[in-house]
């Protein structure tokens, strides 16, 4: 690898970081004007759609024909990952500071590591085993004062946990479809499968004509998640990681908590007290344990 492939590597995984970091802030921000999740997340995927399929479109390679087993577990995954996980984690984001989302959310990598044990049937190491216990001791660390001063929703916490657990079993069944058919392809389908599904839901839960009337600044701020904080991301990480690799580029994903932290203290004034500030780094140097190793 020359040292342009891998500067531009570190770019583009920076780049992927950034963009997911800032979703949590738009949200917030989006909020602002009334619009609530379910509403949020349904403009946010049906802005996301047209540009997939553009992007599909330009693109025009030569692809195999999926079989039934892989379009099953597009669709089962579509719905797990930006349906269901993105839906959980919107109305969440109602009650949740956007700085504690982000930190529960980056335990996906401690489930993961679980449910891979569990689903192929192999052991945990002593060393895994720790650096999740640490994981979770600094999350307690992060809840607790919050919870003591009664200023974190149960409701928003367990949506918000619930978004982290659906997307902890996308990333466990994902790897084995993106090996069969890649893994902008799978990106793609999946989320055209995620966008049909939210806007279905939005039809049963509430008529369309609430969709239209949102105000321009809530349809802005979708436009923004979608391109900045989906489509960008999406594509930058996957260029990042045929650069530099998984390991790297999740090495740099790693910052995506200190970026919303810092963004959330600096657009939406939420603060942080030193206790929690002691669990964060608890927190991130456990999840920096357990992405050394996946056994």
């Amino acid at each position: 690898m020359n040292q342009s492939d891998y500067l531009t590597g570190l770019l583009l995984a920076i780049l992927a970081a950034t963009g997911f970091a800032c979703k949590a802030i738009f949200v917030k921000l989006a909020y602002r004007y009334g619009v609530d999740g379910t509403t949020l997340v349904t403009i946010r995927l049906l802005l996301v759609l047209p540009i997939f399929l553009l992007m599909r479109l330009l693109r025009r390679t030569q692809e195999s024909r999926l079989s039934r087993k892989d379009w099953g577990m597009i669709i089962v995954l579509g719905l797990l990952g930006y349906y269901l996980s993105s839906l959980f984690d919107f109305i969440g984001l109602e009650t949740v500071s956007a700085s504690i989302e982000r930190l529960i959310l980056c335990l996906y990598p401690t489930l993961t590591v679980l449910l891979s044990a569990w689903f192929n049937k192999t052991s945990i190491s002593r060393r895994m085993w720790s650096a999740m216990v640490l994981t979770y001791f600094g999350m307690v660390l992060v809840l607790a004062p919050d919870f003591a001063g009664a200023r974190l929703d149960a409701m928003g916490l367990f949506f918000v946990v619930a978004s982290t657990v659906t997307y902890a079993f996308y990333l466990t069944w994902s790897p084995a479809v993106i090996k069969r058919i890649g893994s902008m392809r799978f990106a793609e389908l999946a989320l055209t499968v995620s966008a049909l599904a939210m806007f279905v839901h939005y039809l049963l839960t509430r008529p369309v004509t609430t969709l239209l009337e949102q105000p321009l600044p809530v349809w802005g701020y979708g436009l923004i998640m979608a391109l900045i904080a989906t489509v960008l991301p999406i594509y930058a990480l996957a260029a990042a990681m045929a650069r530099i690799g998984a390991g790297k580029t999740a090495l740099i994903g790693s910052v995506g908590p200190i970026l919303t932290i810092f963004l959330s203290i600096g657009i939406l004034d939420e603060r942080l007290s030193f206790i929690q500030w002691a669990g964060v780094c608890v927190v991130l140097t456990g999840i920096w344990l357990v992405s050394q190793r996946k056994t």
